[in-house]
């Protein structure tokens, strides 16, 4: 290999791709290797999920309700997180209708305070998330368990597609100082997730798939449309988006 070149995966990818989607405590993330490492963000998905999912395996061991074992699993999920999908969710639905021009839309996105359009939008994807939960508890923990950790592996694993597939909307942010994410990444991603998918959920993780697809289709159609191209907001509407969309495809 070139000395130029980068290497499709490296050991610390893992812990860089950690560190850029959650508060877990790992090694700092290698900045040289922070677009090269997006292949990770699905195993990130599958570790945060799986952790998650041992909090919601406990509560449902003792015994809780469903919809409190529900709101438990998702609140360590948001909590691991530090909530930065939600808040890119939140940002993106201020933005994209809130203003009428791609120069307002991008700078009501960058303004930390949240508007109407975001407190709806978060509040209709925790209830989704926590009804869709609740359901799959309901059908039994390990279908819950499986579920939980697919929908956090292949939501992950659509935020690469948008940074290889879109331009940059602005030049600044999380995701412009990520760079450019190349094709063959993206599509490792994806097909890490996949197996994962299918592996967790049987051939109930083809819909799933479909439908992560689907979600990342349609956030990367209005963002292209409406502010041309890909924010680190944008990213984080896809990845919720993506998870509830998987979660209710995954509900028996």
């Amino acid at each position: 290999m070139h000395k130029n070149e980068t290497a499709l995966v490296a050991p610390s990818d893992i812990a860089t791709a950690l560190g850029l989607l959650s508060r877990l405590p790992v090694p700092p993330a290698d900045m040289e290797r922070t677009a090269a490492a997006a292949w990770a963000y699905p195993v990130a998905g599958l570790i945060l999920g799986g952790l998650a999912a041992l909090a919601g395996a406990i509560a449902h061991t003792l015994g809780l309700p469903s919809p409190l074992t529900a709101l438990i699993a998702l609140s360590f999920l948001i909590l691991a997180t530090g909530a930065m999908h939600e808040d890119g969710l939140a940002d993106t639905a201020d933005g994209l209708w809130g203003g009428w021009t791609r120069d307002r839309r991008l700078e009501i996105m960058k303004d930390s305070h949240i508007g109407t359009y975001g407190v709806v939008a978060l509040v209709l994807s925790l209830a989704a998330r926590w009804a869709a939960l609740s359901l799959l508890y309901e059908a039994g923990g390990g279908i819950a368990a499986a579920a939980l950790i697919t929908a956090a592996a292949l939501s992950r694993a659509a935020m690469p597609l948008l940074m290889a597939r879109l331009p940059h909307a602005r030049a600044g942010g999380l995701s412009h100082s990520v760079g450019p994410v190349p094709e063959r990444t993206a599509w490792l991603a994806l097909a890490i997730a996949a197996l994962a998918a299918l592996l967790l959920a049987g051939w109930s993780g083809l819909p799933a798939i479909f439908w992560a697809l689907a979600a990342a289709l349609a956030i990367g159609f209005l963002a292209r449309s409406m502010i041309g191209g890909q924010t680190g907001d944008i990213l984080g509407a896809t990845q919720q988006v993506a998870e509830i969309a998987i979660l209710f495809s995954l509900v028996t």
